[in-house]
């Protein structure tokens, strides 16, 4: 017989939930949010008739979202509305949907109360989260009122799995609440097996982010960041690094300088903030010298590495590298995304830690991606990639590989359309 503890476990939640915001908890939440709370405590107003409501927490979600809305609102008469958590996240959808989603807002704090006053609001005719999101109050109160809720590019990091594996007589009962799932590959698939969500409901369809780039690099080339080259020297852009990696890429890079002495190294760290600690990691050497991308400009420019210190500059600056490193690999992170250089047709050189994209296996099967593990096997790995004889080779093995993919949305519109269309 199997266990059922969602129904205890929601009323857990629901009460833990409830004393956060007897306690104050509102107040420290619109300090933190500050003029955008209105949306998050659910008072949503001027919404399209039934719409498709469509979550992404933040950057990368929306990023997943964006070729899926697309395709809804070419393929289908639904409005849709796309909700975030971040900022950042609503910055990202405005760049990639303004125009095209019916209308963007913020995601409801799961609680009951905000949460019944959002739907209400919003009156959806489905929801459709992205990725990793699964709020148990929202999905509980759609499931109540037969509103169908759907999980989109779903994903588990091998963190997420463990924790998620402690509980899964809870998750199960969320889980439930859910119509499908479409997962992005069958690694993802076999965690959600292992949690206890019925085979019936999987589907493997592959990644939406990957229709996203690719539609991006249509629009996008490397005059943007071209300037930050010194001449015909390569440009080597370190991408999404974490906390231990810096030193790695600094040493690597310092290595290669013999072979390519005009070389220039970007650094863009995952966390902007940590910027500073990233200038730190070059001060000990002689012969290289690190500025912030925010003091640079095409007239002073004389840095060897250049430290970005804003969002919103990676995909764009792997259109004008000659080389790249895929962080949060190196440390335990679970990876940065490779498909972005290698849509340039730059192999994504990373480090062993790549479980939240466990494709990249097929990426260096397929020599999309190449996986290195100290300074001498990066800096190695760099030259092989600026060596003019192997360009055109890693052109055609990353649009190989990129030929493998692409449809995720299209697959998973076909699904969710199967599904509201069934007898």
């Amino acid at each position: 017989m199997k266990l059922n503890l969602y129904p205890a476990g929601m009323r857990i939640y629901r009460t833990l939930v409830s004393a956060f915001f007897t306690l104050g908890g509102l107040g420290l939440l619109k300090r933190k949010y500050k003029g955008a709370i209105s949306e998050r405590i659910g008072e949503i107003h001027d919404m399209p008739e039934k719409p498709v409501w469509v979550h992404a927490v933040s950057v990368g979600e929306v990023q997943s979202a964006s070729s899926l809305i697309r395709r809804i609102k070419s393929r289908s008469a639904y409005p849709c509305v796309i909700s975030t958590v971040t900022p950042t996240g609503r910055e990202m959808a405005q760049k990639l949907l303004g125009g095209i989603a019916d209308r963007m807002i913020y995601s409801p704090f799961d609680s009951r109360k905000f949460v019944a006053r959002a739907i209400e609001s919003i009156k959806p005719a489905m929801y459709i989260t992205m990725e990793t999101e699964l709020w148990p109050e929202i999905l509980s109160q759609l499931k109540a009122r037969n509103i169908p809720a759907f999980l989109a590019n779903g994903r588990i990091s091998e963190k997420s799995f463990k924790r998620l594996r402690r509980t899964k007589y809870f998750w199960g009962g969320v889980f439930d609440c859910l119509a499908k799932l479409m997962v992005r590959f069958d690694d993802d698939k076999a965690k959600f097996l292992a949690l206890g969500v019925p085979e019936e409901k999987i589907s493997v369809t592959g990644d939406c982010k990957v229709d996203t780039l690719l539609d991006r690099r249509k629009n996008t080339g490397p005059e943007k960041w071209q300037w930050l080259k010194n001449g015909k020297s390569p440009l080597i852009t370190a991408g999404s690094t974490h906390t231990g990696e810096d030193e790695t890429v600094i040493s690597a890079f310092r290595k290669i300088r013999t072979k390519f002495p005009g070389a220039r190294l970007a650094i863009v760290p995952r966390h902007p903030e940590r910027a500073l600690m990233t200038i730190a990691a070059a001060l000990p050497y002689d012969d290289v010298h690190a500025e912030l991308l925010s003091h640079i400009t095409r007239d002073n420019l004389s840095a060897d590495i250049i430290v970005v210190d804003r969002i919103g500059v990676l995909f764009d600056l792997y259109a004008a590298s000659d080389a790249v490193f895929v962080g949060g690999s190196l440390v335990q992170k679970g990876g940065q995304n490779p498909f972005e250089p290698a849509l340039f047709g730059l192999p994504a050189i990373h480090g062993p830690c790549m479980t939240d994209f466990p494709d990249t296996e097929r990426m260096d099967a397929m020599k999309a991606a190449v996986c290195v593990h100290n300074d001498s096997e990066l800096a190695s790995a760099w030259i092989e990639c600026l060596d003019p004889a192997n360009v055109k080779l890693a052109l055609k093995n990353c649009n190989d590989y990129f030929n493998t993919l692409g449809g995720a949305a299209k697959k998973t519109w076909d699904e969710i359309e199967a599904y509201m269309n069934r007898p």
